[in-house]
């Protein structure tokens, strides 16, 4: 009987102390918000957003409106092509401004939403539940499908917003689209393109530990929390999203971006600047013909992460991805 009682008091006091464990991993398993990091922000200024097309609000059953936005100069007619163009980390639909008024220029449409947690739609930094942004981006597609039902389809996605397309790509919805087109995209941490040294995302890994572990028994109470804060300007507060919880971190992104490549329903392209500060934009090539043989990567000379979506030179080699050709 004395041996039980050990051992049921032991018992009791290793719970007891892998709560306490936990608990500080939760509460304290942060770290210093990183400092701006201005080189993201700067290729902005250079944009004229005097024209910017006006927020518009798509309405779900399962959540908030989605806000999105639309370029298209076009008088009359069904386009070709349409894209569906999905913004990066913290950033919202009107980062896609100068991108969206190019390809439109040249005949093609572009919507992009807030996705969820960013701009206009939902919460900043955070969703309702896990599978909340794949729910958001299959009424969006068939929002635009329903609005040019002869279109083929494009996907693009910027940064992480292209981690998200290729996830995306890689589900029964990427079906829907004709192509994907990834920009400089985020493909996690231990993909051979991410740059270790950058200075704009820092995990909170204790705190990321502990969830994982609770997630693992069901518990899902912490999900909320914050586990990705951003090397954003505090005073752009009023459109950037400053930091990401557990259940957005998850969700906007790729979680398995080899087998989302080879699984993916579209035909890929990849471009990026040749200064990405990100990510090691000469790994992308190496990387695609292992895993997917045949994936164009098209390195645009001089730019840098940003100014891939806000400079000119970027254009020929985004246009001639999304059209499926080689860029000259």
């Amino acid at each position: 009987m004395r041996a039980f009682r050990i051992t049921v008091l032991v018992i009791c006091g290793l719970v007891v102390a892998i709560a306490a464990a936990l608990a500080a991993m939760l509460a304290f398993g942060t770290a210093d918000t990183p400092q701006p990091l201005t080189s993201l922000t700067a290729p902005f200024r250079k944009v004229d957003f005097s024209d910017l097309p006006p927020e518009q609000k798509l309405v779900v059953n399962h959540g908030s409106p989605i806000a999105y936005r639309v370029w298209d100069t076009r008088q009359s007619g069904d386009p070709p092509l349409v894209v569906i163009a999905i913004h990066g980390s913290s950033s919202l639909s009107a980062s896609i401004h100068a991108l969206g008024k190019s390809l439109s220029a040249e005949g093609i449409p572009v919507y992009a939403p807030d996705i969820r947690g960013h701009g206009d739609t939902g919460t900043r930094g955070d969703i309702d539940y896990a599978g909340e942004l794949d729910d958001d981006f299959a009424d969006f597609a068939a929002m635009v499908r329903a609005a040019h039902p002869d279109a083929k389809l494009v996907l693009m996605g910027f940064s992480s917003g292209g981690g998200y397309a290729l996830h995306v790509a890689a589900t029964p919805l990427g079906k829907t689209f004709t192509r994907t087109v990834l920009l400089s995209p985020m493909l996690g941490a231990f993909a051979p393109t991410y740059n270790h040294e950058q200075k704009y995302a820092w995990p909170f890994l204790p705190r990321i530990i502990a969830i994982l572990l609770l997630d693992h028994i069901g518990i899902h109470a912490f999900d909320h929390l914050t586990t990705l804060p951003f090397a954003v300007d505090p005073a752009r507060s009023d459109i950037l999203v400053g930091h990401y919880s557990w259940l957005l971190m998850r969700a906007f992104g790729t979680n398995d971006y080899a087998g989302d490549l080879r699984n993916a329903h579209t035909p890929l392209a990849i471009v990026v600047g040749e200064k990405d500060e990100l990510f090691f934009a000469d790994k992308f090539g190496p990387m695609a013909d292992a895993i997917r043989p045949g994936t164009p990567v098209t390195i645009v000379p001089g730019l840098s992460h940003t100014a891939l979506t806000t400079d000119p030179r970027a254009i020929p080699a985004i246009t001639a991805a999304v059209r499926g050709n080689r860029a000259d």
